[in-house]
């Protein structure tokens, strides 16, 4: 059972910078697709980014050219750094591993842009 811990959420001011982290208990970088999504008051739970195997990226729309997903194999742990942030972005940040059927969350982490 694969299990993955979040850090780095917070409170940051339209166009401000942050960055997530996600640590996984055990190195699946070359098996799992990884990923970050967000969740928002009063709406459901969206795709933000992913990162497969082979490294390719994938991004919603809305945070193209300000978001960045990357991956630390030596430390079992990938990132969501994001830039230009405005209050849209306010939401839950849950990290998220997928192989196959299979899959696990990270517990979420509070990202506030307010001003």
């Amino acid at each position: 059972q694969v299990q993955l811990v979040e850090s780095g959420g917070g409170l940051v001011q339209p166009g401000g910078s942050l960055r997530l982290s996600c640590a996984a208990s055990r190195n699946i970088f070359s098996s799992y697709v990884m990923g970050w999504y967000r969740q928002a008051p009063g709406k459901q739970r969206e795709l933000v980014a992913t990162i497969a195997p082979g490294g390719s990226t994938n991004y919603a729309e809305s945070v193209k050219g300000r978001f960045t997903i990357s991956r630390d194999n030596a430390k079992n742990t990938f990132y969501l750094q994001m830039s230009s942030l405005n209050v849209d972005d306010t939401a839950v940040y849950y990290c998220n591993a997928k192989m196959g059927i299979f899959q696990t969350w990270g517990q979420g982490t509070q990202v506030t842009v307010s001003s």
